[in-house]
């Protein structure tokens, strides 16, 4: 299911001589760029398995969840909410895998839809020998679930998740090394975020970005951070492409 067309008009800003569709791997986040859930079986997991592995009510009010990872969101709810931090650590592999677990037995309540353009676009990239990824800061249980939720799971080779990397840069330069075991190892990369969190782990790593206001994000916050292309969407930067060929 597609969400409602913006009625904004599209918007489109490319680096120049950045061949944006040329690139031989792409690696995607998915929350905001390849999908959005209008659900609480993600959100409501956190305080389930905390709750149930140490005892400890939190809660993610107050914390930036956009760009950041499942890891680094679990440690900042238990901080917030006094959690000692060597119990969390003691007992951070429970509390990762009842989340999967509580995500896994919920997915029939999960209600995904695919950003504008997204499915277009994975064909138009795979069409052209690109190869495909996700680099996202679900955990890996978590994120195969939403995107096989959202019917897009064929298009994806390889990932690189939060579960053993809490820092989004990190996860991203791990799939990139997957990227380039499959590609070659002068593969071109090329990251696709909707947060400026995403811009910066792909700069860490030397990787331009394909910017995408699809979340929570605006075109010109997202601009601001100079990505080598924003776009308000993949379905006006696809559209974009076939207007210039």
């Amino acid at each position: 299911m597609q969400p409602t067309s913006s009625t904004q008009p599209p918007r489109i800003l490319i680096e120049p001589n950045f061949q944006w569709d040329q690139q031989d791997a792409y690696l995607f986040d998915i929350d905001g760029t390849l999908l959005r859930t209008w659900d609480g079986v993600h959100f409501d997991a956190f305080a389930s398995s905390v709750r149930r592995i140490t005892g400890f009510e939190v809660t993610l009010n107050g914390i930036q969840l956009a760009g950041s990872t499942d890891t680094a969101i679990l440690r900042e709810a238990c901080r917030q909410a006094g959690v000692p931090v060597e119990q969390v650590e003691a007992n951070i592999d429970a509390i990762l895998d009842s989340m999967c677990t509580s995500v896994a037995e919920r997915r029939h309540e999960m209600r995904v839809v695919t950003m504008p353009g997204v499915e277009e676009t994975l064909r138009y990239l795979a069409e052209r020998g690109a190869l495909l990824g996700v680099a996202t800061g679900n955990l890996e249980m978590i994120g195969w679930i939403k995107v096989e939720q959202a019917g897009l799971r064929e298009w994806f080779r390889f990932g690189g998740f939060s579960d053993q990397f809490p820092v989004r840069a990190e996860l991203i330069g791990r799939a990139a090394q997957k990227a380039r075991e499959l590609a070659g190892a002068g593969a071109s990369i090329c990251v696709v975020g909707d947060t400026p969190r995403d811009i910066a782990a792909a700069r860490a790593n030397g990787l331009p970005t394909i910017a995408v206001a699809t979340g929570t994000v605006s075109f010109d916050e997202l601009a601001a951070e100079r990505p080598e292309v924003c776009a308000s969407s993949l379905a006006d930067l696809l559209a974009f492409a076939r207007r210039q060929a």
